[in-house]
């Protein structure tokens, strides 16, 4: 399939749903590389942004530089931390506002998370742009009203994760 023939994808991810969903599964990492071939082996990549909480930490900032070598653009919220004890970094409304605002320029959107706030989100974007959105995220850690709303729910599998053996990164 020539790049003419592709959809136009647009990418979103959650990282820090990703992230602890993928650790508390599997114990492993998403791995962002197989993740990015299999989508531009498939689309045209419109877009892809990755939202992540800055914490100015060294291991964090690589791993950020590492997703913008990949393709991504990434977008930083700071984490805040509450006099109670409590924490706040969640980009749900950042998530939406941007996938709103691509829908008219692509063919099909990639969400990868599995908060269940975001049912409602792909079920506006099928019914007013009929656009559809999959969805990628641990099978168990996924809600299932996330599921039910995604135009395909892939469960992240050996494939999208990285092994021990397997931390050479391929930039774009």
């Amino acid at each position: 399939m020539s790049a003419v023939d592709k959809l136009r994808v647009g990418i979103f991810v959650d990282v820090q749903n990703i992230y602890y969903t993928c650790k508390e599964s599997y114990k492993k990492n998403f791995d962002y590389n197989a993740f990015w071939a299999q989508m531009s082996e498939r689309y045209e990549i419109d877009c892809a942004i990755a939202y992540a909480i800055y914490r100015g930490d060294e291991k964090q900032s690589q791993f950020q530089n590492i997703l913008r070598a990949i393709g991504f653009e990434v977008k930083l919220k700071p984490f805040i931390q509450r006099r109670d004890g409590s924490a706040k970094g969640d980009w749900d409304v950042g998530i939406t506002i941007d996938m709103l605002e691509h829908a008219k320029q692509l063919d099909k959107m990639v969400l990868l998370s599995g908060d269940g706030d975001f049912a409602l989100l792909l079920g506006h974007l099928a019914n007013k742009y009929q656009l559809p959105c999959d969805v990628y995220g641990a099978e168990h850690l996924t809600a299932d009203i996330l599921k039910q709303a995604a135009a395909e729910f892939h469960c992240i599998d050996d494939s999208l994760l990285l092994s021990r053996k397997k931390k050479i990164f391929h930039f774009k």
